[in-house]
Protein backbone atom coordinates (compact mmCIF):
# COMPACT_ATOMS: atom_id res chain seq x y z
CA UNK A 1 0.00 0.00 0.00
CA UNK A 2 1.61 3.50 -1.05
CA UNK A 3 0.83 6.79 1.24
CA UNK A 4 -1.86 7.61 3.09
CA UNK A 5 -4.24 10.10 1.62
CA UNK A 6 -6.12 11.15 4.49
CA UNK A 7 -6.02 11.15 8.10
CA UNK A 8 -8.64 11.03 10.56
CA UNK A 9 -9.32 11.07 14.23
CA UNK A 10 -11.53 11.97 17.06
CA UNK A 11 -10.85 14.53 19.64
CA UNK A 12 -12.65 16.50 21.94
CA UNK A 13 -15.72 15.59 20.63
CA UNK A 14 -14.89 16.06 17.02
CA UNK A 15 -14.79 13.44 14.25
CA UNK A 16 -12.15 15.03 11.88
CA UNK A 17 -10.62 14.42 8.57
CA UNK A 18 -7.36 15.73 6.88
CA UNK A 19 -6.64 15.44 3.66
CA UNK A 20 -3.41 15.10 4.03
CA UNK A 21 -2.10 16.06 0.40
CA UNK A 22 -4.45 19.46 -0.06
CA UNK A 23 -4.17 20.69 3.83
CA UNK A 24 -8.31 20.15 3.71
CA UNK A 25 -9.48 19.61 6.79
CA UNK A 26 -13.56 18.50 7.08
CA UNK A 27 -15.68 17.86 10.38
CA UNK A 28 -18.06 14.92 9.94
CA UNK A 29 -20.32 12.73 11.32
CA UNK A 30 -19.83 9.07 12.61
CA UNK A 31 -21.32 7.59 9.37
CA UNK A 32 -19.11 9.84 6.99
CA UNK A 33 -16.19 8.92 9.52
CA UNK A 34 -17.01 5.23 9.34
CA UNK A 35 -16.83 5.24 5.66
CA UNK A 36 -13.90 6.70 4.69
CA UNK A 37 -11.24 3.69 5.46
CA UNK A 38 -13.22 1.73 3.34
CA UNK A 39 -13.80 4.33 0.62
CA UNK A 40 -9.77 4.85 1.14
CA UNK A 41 -9.28 1.50 0.44
CA UNK A 42 -10.86 0.95 -2.31
CA UNK A 43 -8.93 4.63 -4.27
CA UNK A 44 -5.54 3.40 -3.45
CA UNK A 45 -6.73 -0.07 -5.24
CA UNK A 46 -7.06 2.12 -8.09
CA UNK A 47 -11.05 2.26 -8.41
CA UNK A 48 -11.32 6.12 -8.93
CA UNK A 49 -14.54 6.50 -10.45
CA UNK A 50 -17.79 7.97 -8.56
CA UNK A 51 -20.33 5.07 -9.55
CA UNK A 52 -17.74 2.55 -9.14
CA UNK A 53 -16.78 3.72 -5.63
CA UNK A 54 -20.39 4.21 -4.87
CA UNK A 55 -21.24 0.78 -5.96
CA UNK A 56 -18.27 -1.30 -4.66
CA UNK A 57 -19.18 0.29 -0.85
CA UNK A 58 -22.95 -0.83 -1.94
CA UNK A 59 -21.80 -4.59 -2.27
CA UNK A 60 -19.42 -4.51 1.08
CA UNK A 61 -22.64 -2.62 3.02
CA UNK A 62 -25.80 -5.20 1.90
CA UNK A 63 -25.90 -6.27 4.70
CA UNK A 64 -27.48 -2.82 5.36
CA UNK A 65 -31.08 -3.97 5.65
CA UNK A 66 -33.20 -1.24 7.22
CA UNK A 67 -34.22 1.67 4.60
CA UNK A 68 -33.69 4.87 6.60
CA UNK A 69 -30.00 3.28 7.44
CA UNK A 70 -29.13 2.95 3.69
CA UNK A 71 -30.20 6.48 2.94
CA UNK A 72 -28.37 7.83 5.40
CA UNK A 73 -25.27 5.73 3.80
CA UNK A 74 -25.87 6.48 0.14
CA UNK A 75 -26.42 10.37 1.48
CA UNK A 76 -23.08 10.24 3.41
CA UNK A 77 -21.74 8.72 0.29
CA UNK A 78 -22.92 11.45 -2.23
CA UNK A 79 -20.85 13.85 0.05
CA UNK A 80 -17.68 12.23 0.21
CA UNK A 81 -17.89 11.67 -3.29
CA UNK A 82 -18.78 15.55 -4.00
CA UNK A 83 -15.41 16.01 -1.64
CA UNK A 84 -13.44 13.74 -3.99
CA UNK A 85 -14.18 15.14 -6.98
CA UNK A 86 -13.54 19.12 -5.64
CA UNK A 87 -10.42 17.92 -5.03
CA UNK A 88 -10.53 18.30 -1.50
CA UNK A 89 -10.23 14.80 -0.09
CA UNK A 90 -8.10 11.62 -1.42
CA UNK A 91 -6.01 14.24 -2.88
CA UNK A 92 -2.64 12.54 -4.89
CA UNK A 93 0.30 14.04 -3.89
CA UNK A 94 1.42 17.32 -5.66
CA UNK A 95 4.60 17.61 -3.79
CA UNK A 96 6.56 14.86 -4.83
CA UNK A 97 7.10 16.29 -8.50
CA UNK A 98 9.09 19.31 -7.69
CA UNK A 99 12.24 17.26 -5.63
CA UNK A 100 14.49 16.98 -8.62
CA UNK A 101 13.64 21.10 -9.40
CA UNK A 102 14.24 21.26 -5.39
CA UNK A 103 17.74 19.28 -4.91
CA UNK A 104 18.84 21.84 -8.36
CA UNK A 105 17.62 25.16 -7.40
CA UNK A 106 19.72 28.01 -6.67
CA UNK A 107 19.98 28.55 -2.64
CA UNK A 108 20.86 31.43 -1.16
CA UNK A 109 21.78 32.34 2.87
CA UNK A 110 19.15 34.26 4.04
CA UNK A 111 19.49 34.16 7.63
CA UNK A 112 22.18 34.00 10.17
CA UNK A 113 22.57 33.03 13.80
CA UNK A 114 25.27 35.22 15.48
CA UNK A 115 26.81 33.45 18.63
CA UNK A 116 27.13 36.60 19.68
CA UNK A 117 28.62 35.29 23.42
CA UNK A 118 29.74 32.16 23.97
CA UNK A 119 29.14 32.22 27.58
CA UNK A 120 26.04 32.66 30.13
CA UNK A 121 25.29 33.78 33.58
CA UNK A 122 23.15 30.80 34.26
CA UNK A 123 23.62 27.12 34.58
CA UNK A 124 20.28 25.79 32.41
CA UNK A 125 20.53 21.59 33.31
CA UNK A 126 19.42 20.85 29.67
CA UNK A 127 21.33 23.18 27.63
CA UNK A 128 22.93 22.00 24.84
CA UNK A 129 25.22 24.99 24.21
CA UNK A 130 26.63 23.22 27.60
CA UNK A 131 26.59 26.98 29.23
CA UNK A 132 27.35 28.82 25.97
CA UNK A 133 30.82 26.44 25.77
CA UNK A 134 29.84 24.62 22.87
CA UNK A 135 32.10 21.82 23.30
CA UNK A 136 34.85 24.73 22.79
CA UNK A 137 35.74 27.52 25.11
CA UNK A 138 34.28 30.92 26.49
CA UNK A 139 34.54 33.61 24.27
CA UNK A 140 32.49 36.94 23.21
CA UNK A 141 32.37 38.03 18.98
CA UNK A 142 34.08 41.05 18.38
CA UNK A 143 32.46 43.75 16.04
CA UNK A 144 34.90 42.99 13.27
CA UNK A 145 34.36 39.31 13.18
CA UNK A 146 30.80 40.42 13.30
CA UNK A 147 30.59 42.92 10.50
CA UNK A 148 32.20 40.29 8.05
CA UNK A 149 29.14 37.67 9.03
CA UNK A 150 26.83 40.80 8.04
CA UNK A 151 28.93 41.50 4.80
CA UNK A 152 28.77 37.24 3.86
CA UNK A 153 24.91 37.64 4.64
CA UNK A 154 24.46 40.18 1.83
CA UNK A 155 27.32 38.77 -0.60
CA UNK A 156 25.46 35.84 -0.87
CA UNK A 157 21.85 36.28 -0.59
CA UNK A 158 21.11 37.32 -3.83
CA UNK A 159 18.19 38.91 -4.78
CA UNK A 160 16.55 38.38 -1.25
CA UNK A 161 15.52 41.59 0.60
CA UNK A 162 14.38 40.50 4.12
CA UNK A 163 17.40 38.70 5.81
CA UNK A 164 17.40 37.93 9.19
CA UNK A 165 19.67 37.96 11.91
CA UNK A 166 19.35 36.22 15.38
CA UNK A 167 21.67 36.97 18.27
CA UNK A 168 22.36 34.23 19.98
CA UNK A 169 24.39 32.60 22.79
CA UNK A 170 24.96 31.91 25.59
CA UNK A 171 23.93 35.13 26.66
CA UNK A 172 24.03 37.55 24.20
CA UNK A 173 23.13 40.45 26.95
CA UNK A 174 26.66 39.98 28.39
CA UNK A 175 27.98 41.35 24.94
CA UNK A 176 24.86 43.62 24.34
CA UNK A 177 27.68 46.54 23.21
CA UNK A 178 28.70 44.63 20.24
CA UNK A 179 25.19 43.83 19.78
CA UNK A 180 24.17 47.32 18.97
CA UNK A 181 26.58 47.88 17.02
CA UNK A 182 26.20 45.65 14.76
CA UNK A 183 22.68 46.51 14.16
CA UNK A 184 23.51 50.06 13.57
CA UNK A 185 26.03 48.14 10.85
CA UNK A 186 23.44 46.17 9.45
CA UNK A 187 21.22 49.16 9.03
CA UNK A 188 23.81 51.10 6.76
CA UNK A 189 23.96 48.09 4.54
CA UNK A 190 20.54 48.40 3.57
CA UNK A 191 19.91 51.12 1.42
CA UNK A 192 22.78 50.35 -0.67
CA UNK A 193 21.86 47.15 -1.21
CA UNK A 194 18.35 46.91 -1.30
CA UNK A 195 18.26 44.74 2.06
CA UNK A 196 15.84 44.29 5.07
CA UNK A 197 17.23 43.38 8.07
CA UNK A 198 14.86 41.49 10.80
CA UNK A 199 16.74 41.20 14.12
CA UNK A 200 16.01 38.84 16.66
CA UNK A 201 17.51 38.69 20.02
CA UNK A 202 17.38 35.40 22.54
CA UNK A 203 17.99 36.28 26.30
CA UNK A 204 17.66 34.61 29.71
CA UNK A 205 16.71 38.14 31.20
CA UNK A 206 19.08 38.68 33.69
CA UNK A 207 21.00 41.55 32.31
CA UNK A 208 17.52 42.97 30.88
CA UNK A 209 17.37 46.92 31.69
CA UNK A 210 14.94 49.70 30.51
CA UNK A 211 17.38 50.86 28.50
CA UNK A 212 18.43 47.61 26.23
CA UNK A 213 14.37 47.36 26.34
CA UNK A 214 14.26 50.26 24.57
CA UNK A 215 16.60 49.79 22.20
CA UNK A 216 15.44 46.35 21.50
CA UNK A 217 11.66 47.71 20.65
CA UNK A 218 12.97 50.56 18.18
CA UNK A 219 14.94 47.56 16.19
CA UNK A 220 14.53 43.97 16.90
CA UNK A 221 11.33 42.15 15.12
CA UNK A 222 11.13 39.39 17.38
CA UNK A 223 12.32 38.80 21.03
CA UNK A 224 12.65 35.45 22.41
CA UNK A 225 12.31 35.42 26.63
CA UNK A 226 13.78 32.17 28.06
CA UNK A 227 11.61 31.05 31.16
CA UNK A 228 10.01 27.12 31.88
CA UNK A 229 6.97 28.28 33.86
CA UNK A 230 6.52 27.75 37.23
CA UNK A 231 8.82 29.13 39.82
CA UNK A 232 9.95 25.48 41.11
CA UNK A 233 10.18 24.32 37.72
CA UNK A 234 11.97 27.26 35.99
CA UNK A 235 14.44 27.43 39.44
CA UNK A 236 15.17 23.84 39.20
CA UNK A 237 16.01 23.68 35.46
CA UNK A 238 17.23 27.31 34.83
CA UNK A 239 19.29 28.06 37.91
CA UNK A 240 22.52 30.61 38.69
CA UNK A 241 25.88 29.06 38.91
CA UNK A 242 25.46 29.50 42.46
CA UNK A 243 22.55 27.45 42.50
CA UNK A 244 19.82 29.90 43.32
CA UNK A 245 16.88 30.50 41.33
CA UNK A 246 15.97 33.07 38.29
CA UNK A 247 12.49 33.16 38.47
CA UNK A 248 11.83 35.93 40.73
CA UNK A 249 14.08 38.05 39.13
CA UNK A 250 13.48 37.60 35.19
CA UNK A 251 9.48 37.03 35.49
CA UNK A 252 8.63 41.29 35.87
CA UNK A 253 11.37 42.14 33.13
CA UNK A 254 9.34 39.54 30.90
CA UNK A 255 6.19 40.91 31.61
CA UNK A 256 6.92 44.85 31.04
CA UNK A 257 8.93 43.62 27.99
CA UNK A 258 5.82 41.66 26.59
CA UNK A 259 3.62 44.62 27.66
CA UNK A 260 5.93 47.24 25.87
CA UNK A 261 5.65 45.42 22.28
CA UNK A 262 1.89 45.57 22.90
CA UNK A 263 1.97 42.02 23.38
CA UNK A 264 3.48 41.10 19.99
CA UNK A 265 7.19 40.30 18.24
CA UNK A 266 8.04 38.07 21.01
CA UNK A 267 7.49 35.24 22.93
CA UNK A 268 8.09 33.22 26.07
CA UNK A 269 9.97 30.28 25.54
CA UNK A 270 10.17 27.26 27.85
CA UNK A 271 11.36 23.69 28.04
CA UNK A 272 9.54 20.60 29.33
CA UNK A 273 11.45 17.50 30.78
CA UNK A 274 10.14 14.56 32.46
CA UNK A 275 10.21 16.45 35.94
CA UNK A 276 7.29 18.27 34.58
CA UNK A 277 5.38 16.09 32.90
CA UNK A 278 2.63 18.25 33.89
CA UNK A 279 4.00 20.78 31.65
CA UNK A 280 0.16 22.36 30.76
CA UNK A 281 0.37 23.46 34.03
CA UNK A 282 3.64 26.01 32.94
CA UNK A 283 1.66 27.20 29.65
CA UNK A 284 -1.24 28.28 31.50
CA UNK A 285 0.70 29.77 34.50
CA UNK A 286 2.30 31.42 31.79
CA UNK A 287 -0.60 32.79 30.33
CA UNK A 288 -2.23 34.25 33.70
CA UNK A 289 0.90 35.92 33.98
CA UNK A 290 -0.51 38.21 31.44
CA UNK A 291 2.01 36.49 28.15
CA UNK A 292 -0.15 36.26 24.78
CA UNK A 293 2.41 34.41 22.66
CA UNK A 294 4.36 31.15 24.79
CA UNK A 295 5.89 28.20 23.59
CA UNK A 296 7.18 25.57 25.64
CA UNK A 297 8.84 22.82 24.20
CA UNK A 298 9.96 18.87 24.55
CA UNK A 299 13.73 18.69 25.80
CA UNK A 300 15.27 16.88 23.87
CA UNK A 301 18.33 14.35 24.97
CA UNK A 302 20.37 12.08 23.28
CA UNK A 303 18.49 9.58 26.06
CA UNK A 304 15.08 10.52 25.34
CA UNK A 305 12.82 7.43 23.78
CA UNK A 306 16.00 5.01 25.50
CA UNK A 307 15.68 5.72 29.19
CA UNK A 308 12.93 4.32 31.50
CA UNK A 309 10.92 6.17 34.51
CA UNK A 310 11.38 4.72 37.50
CA UNK A 311 10.29 5.42 41.35
CA UNK A 312 12.29 8.33 42.89
CA UNK A 313 14.57 10.89 41.16
CA UNK A 314 14.77 10.83 37.73
CA UNK A 315 16.94 12.26 35.20
CA UNK A 316 15.22 14.72 32.82
CA UNK A 317 14.75 13.52 29.89
CA UNK A 318 11.74 12.08 28.21
CA UNK A 319 11.02 8.27 27.39
CA UNK A 320 8.46 6.29 25.34
CA UNK A 321 6.13 5.68 28.88
CA UNK A 322 5.69 9.29 29.32
CA UNK A 323 3.71 9.49 25.85
CA UNK A 324 0.51 8.90 27.04
CA UNK A 325 0.84 11.56 29.58
CA UNK A 326 2.31 14.17 27.61
CA UNK A 327 -0.75 13.72 24.62
CA UNK A 328 -3.29 13.76 27.79
CA UNK A 329 -1.43 17.36 28.31
CA UNK A 330 -1.89 18.83 25.15
CA UNK A 331 -5.41 17.55 25.05
CA UNK A 332 -5.85 19.44 28.35
CA UNK A 333 -3.73 22.71 27.28
CA UNK A 334 -6.20 22.80 23.69
CA UNK A 335 -9.36 22.07 25.09
CA UNK A 336 -8.46 25.13 27.75
CA UNK A 337 -7.26 27.47 25.12
CA UNK A 338 -11.03 26.99 23.31
CA UNK A 339 -12.73 27.92 26.84
CA UNK A 340 -10.23 30.70 27.62
CA UNK A 341 -10.17 31.97 23.48
CA UNK A 342 -14.26 31.70 23.73
CA UNK A 343 -14.32 33.89 26.75
CA UNK A 344 -11.99 36.56 25.50
CA UNK A 345 -8.44 35.73 27.15
CA UNK A 346 -6.93 33.82 24.54
CA UNK A 347 -3.12 33.39 24.11
CA UNK A 348 -0.89 31.65 21.61
CA UNK A 349 0.63 28.50 21.91
CA UNK A 350 3.29 27.99 19.22
CA UNK A 351 2.77 24.51 18.39
CA UNK A 352 -0.65 25.14 17.85
CA UNK A 353 0.04 27.69 15.85
CA UNK A 354 -1.17 26.38 12.00
CA UNK A 355 -2.29 28.08 8.77
CA UNK A 356 -5.22 25.86 7.32
CA UNK A 357 -5.37 28.54 4.43
CA UNK A 358 -1.85 29.28 2.99
CA UNK A 359 0.87 27.47 4.52
CA UNK A 360 4.27 27.34 3.90
CA UNK A 361 5.56 27.42 0.46
CA UNK A 362 6.47 24.40 -1.40
CA UNK A 363 10.22 24.44 -0.27
CA UNK A 364 8.93 24.76 3.50
CA UNK A 365 6.84 21.95 3.27
CA UNK A 366 9.55 19.82 1.47
CA UNK A 367 12.94 20.52 3.97
CA UNK A 368 11.89 22.89 6.68
CA UNK A 369 14.55 25.42 8.11
CA UNK A 370 17.06 25.48 5.81
CA UNK A 371 19.79 24.56 8.06
CA UNK A 372 23.44 24.17 6.30
CA UNK A 373 22.01 25.89 3.10
CA UNK A 374 19.61 28.97 3.74
CA UNK A 375 20.97 28.80 7.12
CA UNK A 376 23.63 29.21 8.98
CA UNK A 377 25.23 29.76 12.95
CA UNK A 378 28.42 31.38 13.15
CA UNK A 379 30.41 31.24 16.20
CA UNK A 380 32.19 34.56 18.26
CA UNK A 381 35.85 33.74 15.92
CA UNK A 382 33.83 33.52 12.97
CA UNK A 383 33.18 29.75 11.99
CA UNK A 384 30.22 28.64 10.01
CA UNK A 385 27.98 25.90 11.06
CA UNK A 386 24.43 24.37 9.72
CA UNK A 387 23.09 25.85 12.98
CA UNK A 388 23.05 26.78 16.08
CA UNK A 389 22.67 23.02 17.40
CA UNK A 390 25.63 21.61 15.07
CA UNK A 391 27.94 24.47 16.85
CA UNK A 392 31.12 22.71 17.57
CA UNK A 393 30.20 19.33 16.45
CA UNK A 394 32.97 17.14 14.82
CA UNK A 395 32.70 17.30 10.94
CA UNK A 396 30.51 20.01 10.79
CA UNK A 397 32.49 22.97 10.41
CA UNK A 398 31.56 24.66 6.93
CA UNK A 399 34.17 27.51 6.60
CA UNK A 400 34.64 31.14 8.04
CA UNK A 401 34.06 34.31 7.76
CA UNK A 402 37.06 35.43 6.09
CA UNK A 403 37.46 32.65 3.72
CA UNK A 404 33.57 31.49 3.29
CA UNK A 405 32.49 28.06 2.78
CA UNK A 406 35.08 25.64 2.13
CA UNK A 407 32.94 22.55 2.60
CA UNK A 408 30.52 22.65 0.61
CA UNK A 409 29.49 18.94 0.70
CA UNK A 410 28.26 19.86 4.04
CA UNK A 411 25.81 22.19 2.56
CA UNK A 412 24.80 19.93 -0.57
CA UNK A 413 24.19 17.23 2.68
CA UNK A 414 21.70 19.15 4.50
CA UNK A 415 20.49 21.08 1.16
CA UNK A 416 19.21 17.34 0.10
CA UNK A 417 17.31 16.49 2.81
CA UNK A 418 13.35 16.34 2.75
CA UNK A 419 10.48 14.66 3.58
CA UNK A 420 10.83 12.27 1.02
CA UNK A 421 14.15 10.94 1.68
CA UNK A 422 13.19 9.46 5.35
CA UNK A 423 11.01 6.87 5.01
CA UNK A 424 8.80 7.28 7.87
CA UNK A 425 7.95 10.47 6.87
CA UNK A 426 6.60 9.58 3.71
CA UNK A 427 4.03 7.79 5.30
CA UNK A 428 3.45 10.34 7.81
CA UNK A 429 0.22 12.62 7.66
CA UNK A 430 1.88 15.47 9.61
CA UNK A 431 4.94 15.64 7.29
CA UNK A 432 3.91 18.65 5.68
CA UNK A 433 3.59 20.29 9.00
CA UNK A 434 6.78 19.74 10.38
CA UNK A 435 8.84 19.25 7.05
CA UNK A 436 10.76 16.21 7.88
CA UNK A 437 11.91 16.77 11.45
CA UNK A 438 14.98 18.58 13.10
CA UNK A 439 18.90 16.93 11.53
CA UNK A 440 20.18 18.11 14.62
CA UNK A 441 18.06 15.99 16.95
CA UNK A 442 18.44 13.20 14.35
CA UNK A 443 21.87 13.32 14.70
CA UNK A 444 21.50 13.67 18.46
CA UNK A 445 19.73 10.68 18.73
CA UNK A 446 21.09 8.57 15.67
CA UNK A 447 24.47 9.88 14.73
CA UNK A 448 23.64 10.77 11.28
CA UNK A 449 21.07 13.56 10.37
CA UNK A 450 19.00 12.02 8.01
CA UNK A 451 17.17 9.75 9.92
CA UNK A 452 14.15 11.02 12.78
CA UNK A 453 13.41 11.75 16.24
CA UNK A 454 10.79 9.37 16.82
CA UNK A 455 9.70 10.29 20.76
CA UNK A 456 9.81 13.72 18.83
CA UNK A 457 7.64 12.33 15.76
CA UNK A 458 4.62 11.11 17.87
CA UNK A 459 4.75 14.40 20.15
CA UNK A 460 4.64 16.40 16.50
CA UNK A 461 1.86 14.60 15.58
CA UNK A 462 -0.54 14.82 18.61
CA UNK A 463 0.56 18.15 18.36
CA UNK A 464 -0.78 18.62 14.88
CA UNK A 465 -4.10 16.69 15.60
CA UNK A 466 -4.94 19.39 18.53
CA UNK A 467 -4.04 22.58 16.49
CA UNK A 468 -6.62 21.04 13.80
CA UNK A 469 -8.96 20.28 16.34
CA UNK A 470 -8.70 23.76 18.03
CA UNK A 471 -9.24 25.20 14.78
CA UNK A 472 -12.59 23.23 13.81
CA UNK A 473 -14.02 24.26 17.54
CA UNK A 474 -13.15 27.73 16.90
CA UNK A 475 -14.84 28.12 13.39
CA UNK A 476 -18.11 27.19 14.83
Amino acid sequence: MGQALIHQYKNNGYNIVLDINSGSVHVVDETVYGLLPQVAVLIEQGITGRDDIIGAIKLLLDHVEDREGSAVISSAMEEIMDLYEEGLLFTGDTYEQYIDQYRQRPTVVKALCLHIAHDCNLACRYCFAEEGEYHGRRAMMDLETGKKALDFLVAHSGDRVNLEVDFFGGEPLMNWSVVKELVAYGRSLEAPNRKKFRFTLTTNGVLLSDEMMGFINAEMNNLVLSIDGRKAVNDRMRPHRGGQGSYDEILPKFQKAAASRDQNGYYVRGTFTGHNLDFAEDVLHLADCGFEQISVEPVVSAADGQTTAHDGERDYALCEEDLPVLFAEYDRLAQEMIRRDKAGNGFNFFHFMIDMTGGPCVAKRLSGCGAGSEYLAVTPWGDFYPCHQFVGREGFLMGNVTEGITNRAIGEEFKALNVYTKPACRTCFARFYCSGGCAANSHSIHGRIDDIYELGCQLQRKRVECAIMIKAALAE
